[in-house]
């Protein structure tokens, strides 16, 4: 497959421009047209715009997959690349960021977006905005940590290959063993810029390296018993003909490659996870104790940056925190009614303990986790219909997180289906200390990351065929985690959390996206150091130990993400209420989800247009 630069981008459309150009030249000199003439000619006109403006996301699209095999095979595409990695370089970045800064321009000097139909209006908005929180973050690209407890290719790479390289026949075989090869370079290209960052004193703080470094000597000390190897050996099974003779050709060829991956791992990828011990070893003796990123050179511009894009709104520091803080006493309020409700007679503190350590809220066996969660969602999906115009068309599976990567992972997370079907979504749950998974808050996590959470909302968006790939495949944190945040809220809408006590655990996790504005901001902006933030989560939430260390180091090392949940979730609740208000016995919450889905993931402004559109809409009768 050929690249397409952005100069070609540029051709292409350009010509496309000026035939569609003369064409119109054409119809202006002839003679006078009657009104179904005229109206069949800009129907025609409209048409060929959408075409050029479509030929133009397609050719930008089709260069960034050029560049990136890892993306085609999340999308299900396997070609040549199929045995490749991403290119790692300061070049390869610069590159992606022209990329899109480059057809934005183009898309700018070709296009008029008043004379655009609605469709490819909201698509050239979207583009146009993405570019703009893609520059304002540009200055600040080597500020991300390319290794900490939660990522880093450590974790990601087995991650990759056990999730996402499928291997239906020897070649599928053969390019996951030359990715097992590419291990090592890949590693060093990754270690030359991590020890660049860190010399320039863009690190994580010091107690992230333990963790990193437990996983390392793990995957090490597994030989060639690890995770990527066993996994291979899994996939060739399959392809292995069952005789007993064992002088099958295939078969051969299947035994010769398992060697080649064992020779590739110990030659390349093992050398590689050395190397990189090494350096982690080198920047734990180094790294700060502050935990902020206002440590870093224009930390609090960087800071500022991040919020706007996550959220995308223009919120300083002060505001998300000072939200926090209202929402936090909020949501007590109604946790004390739901005291009052069980009859419990202490503080709210008092109960909070009461639910974090009693035996009676936490599972035994992570079978039965897992057994009442696909419950809960095989519940929750029966009522689908009555809310929802549009369903999810992509099957749900839920999978407890892998061993090589349960310690440092997050306790939930969905990956998206594949668009041809291939690959389903996945609700990821992470059991490793089931205590730190309470059965009250089993529902509103399956609702968040399955029904009619992130399931519904990324199946529907990889769907959107007729949509660019930027917005298929393209993600706004304040859309997609403020709709799962809605989602755990909708559930009670739908009649779930019958179970007083799984209703708290609805109102905990709220309030844990609602401490999560605090705490970010009191980290990143205020300067609160992890222990502070560990303190103040242990205070208002009853969230146990476990649970909430591992938030705080996260929104330590992805500073601004958690902003997003809440400050989303308000904005579609806001949303709702207002388009009850103006359509009263009108209102059809099916029609509202679907105006908030259906457009794939927006900034929080354009969500609102969509759905004060469909308000007028569905005052006038359409």
């Amino acid at each position: 497959m050929h690249r397409i630069s952005a100069p070609q981008v540029k051709l292409i459309t350009t010509s496309m421009l000026a035939l569609a150009l003369a064409g119109c030249t054409t119809v202006s000199q002839a003679p006078l047209a009657s009104a179904s003439e005229t109206a069949s000619a800009v129907a025609q006109a409209d048409a060929s715009k959408s075409i050029e403006l479509a030929t133009l996301f397609e050719a930008y699209d089709q260069a960034n997959l050029d560049a990136s095999p890892l993306s085609k095979s999340y999308r299900g595409i396997r070609d040549a690349d199929y045995g490749r990695w991403d290119e790692v370089s300061d070049e390869a970045d610069e590159a992606e960021f022209r990329r899109l800064q480059d057809a934005v321009s183009v898309m700018q000097g070709q296009f008029d977006v008043a004379a655009l139909p609605d469709q490819d209006v909201l698509s050239y908005r979207l583009f146009e905005l993405l570019a703009e929180r893609n520059a304002s973050l540009h200055p600040f690209r080597e500020y991300g940590f390319l290794f900490d407890h939660r990522r880093g290719a450590h974790t990601n790479i087995p991650a990759f290959l056990i999730n996402i390289h499928r291997v239906t026949n020897l070649e599928d075989a053969e390019a996951y063993v030359s990715r097992i090869e590419g291990i090592g370079p890949q590693l060093d290209a990754l270690i030359t810029e991590a020890r660049e960052r860190a010399d320039n004193g863009v690190m994580p703080p010091d107690w992230v390296y333990p963790y990193v470094i437990t996983d390392l000597e793990a995957l090490i000390a597994a030989g060639d018993n690890n995770a990527i190897l066993n996994d291979l050996d899994a996939k060739l099974a399959p392809l292995t003909p069952d005789l007993p003779d064992g002088t099958d050709a295939e078969a051969s060829e299947v035994i010769a490659l398992a060697a080649m991956a064992k020779e590739a791992w110990n030659s390349s990828a093992l050398p590689g996870y050395q190397r990189l011990l090494v350096e982690m070893r080198r920047q734990q003796a180094i790294a700060p104790t502050d935990d902020g990123i206002w440590r870093l050179p224009q930390g609090e511009e960087y800071y500022a940056a991040l919020l706007a894009s996550y959220t995308t709104t223009d919120l300083s520091a002060d505001e998300i925190h000072n939200i926090g803080l209202r929402e936090v006493g909020r949501i007590h309020g109604e946790m004390r009614s739901i005291m009052a409700q069980v009859g419990f007679g202490g503080s709210l503190q008092d109960f909070f303990e009461f639910t974090r350590t009693d035996d009676q809220f936490f599972y035994t066996s992570r079978e039965e986790y897992v057994a009442d969660a696909q419950a809960a969602i095989d519940r929750l999906g029966e009522r689908m219909p009555e809310f929802f115009g549009v369903l999810p068309t992509d099957p749900l599976t839920i999978k407890p997180v892998e061993a090589f990567r349960e310690r440092s992972a997050g306790k939930a997370f969905y990956q998206r289906p594949a668009p041809d079907g291939s690959r389903p979504g996945t609700y990821y749950v992470n059991l490793y200390n089931l205590r730190d998974m309470s059965k009250n808050e089993l529902e509103a996590l399956a609702y968040h990351e399955g029904l009619p959470g992130h399931h519904l909302q990324l199946s529907i968006q990889v769907q959107l065929g007729n949509l660019p790939a930027f917005r298929r495949f393209g993600g706004v944190t304040a859309y997609s985690e403020g709709w799962g945040l809605y989602s755990e809220e909708l559930g009670k809408d739908m009649g779930f959390y019958t179970d007083p006590y799984s209703d708290f655990g609805r109102l905990g996790m709220e309030l844990w996206r609602a401490c999560r504005l605090v705490v970010d901001t009191g980290i990143h902006s205020k300067r609160w150091s992890r222990e502070e933030a560990i303190q103040y989560l242990s205070d208002n939430t009853p969230n146990p130990q476990g649970d909430i260390v591992k938030a705080i180091e996260r929104y330590i090392t992805t500073p601004g993400q958690a902003t997003a949940y809440m400050i989303g979730k308000l904005k579609i609740m806001e949303l709702r209420q207002r388009a009850r208000d103006e359509l009263g016995n009108e209102f059809d919450i099916r029609g509202f989800h679907d105006a908030i889905l259906t457009s794939g993931p927006v900034p929080l402004s354009i969500m609102e247009e969509n759905v004060m559109r469909w308000i007028e809409e569905t005052q006038q009768g359409g």
